[in-house]
């Protein structure tokens, strides 16, 4: 059985900065409401989704901001490449992100939009809080140390 990070699917889009950016402390998946063609434009794998975000808003989840270019054979059936797009989640789930955003500086972030094993359209919402400058900065030495020390013991063999 695959585990929750190997599962089959097909990656549209990731917002690699994240987690430079945030400490993911909570991560959930969630469909999302497309058009037509917007479907199509995201199996061409242009969109992104790196200057958006997610917010809780009249009881519905939305991700705000992303990015999915036009899709150039929808001549007169196209759609708003910035608009609002509705995200897909349980009562319970949406509950959880409400007292997650709540608290303290934390924030619901995009990480991922694939397509999963079943070709729908998903999401990855990360609950995150904001790093600071000095934990940029020792969480990149941790990875600098950690990559030469692999070179240490692959050198040694």
């Amino acid at each position: 059985m695959a585990s929750k990070d190997q599962t089959p699917h097909k990656l549209v889009a990731e917002n690699r900065r994240a987690r430079h950016d945030y400490f993911i402390e909570d991560d959930l998946e969630a469909g999302i409401v497309l058009e037509g063609s917007e479907v199509k434009s995201l199996r061409t794998g242009k969109a992104n989704i790196a200057e958006s975000y997610a917010a809780v808003e009249g009881g519905e989840l939305w991700l705000i901001n992303g990015y999915i270019p036009a899709y150039a054979q929808a001549k007169s059936f196209g759609h708003d490449e910035r608009r609002r797009r509705k995200l897909l989640v349980s009562r319970r789930e949406l509950a959880k992100l409400w007292q997650g955003t709540a608290r303290e500086g934390m924030t619901l972030v995009p990480l991922r939009l694939y397509f999963n094993e079943k070709g729908r359209a998903k999401i990855q919402i990360g609950v995150a809080k904001g790093k600071k400058l000095t934990d940029k900065r020792a969480t990149e030495a941790k990875r600098d140390w950690q990559r030469q020390k692999a070179r240490l013991l692959r050198d040694r063999g």
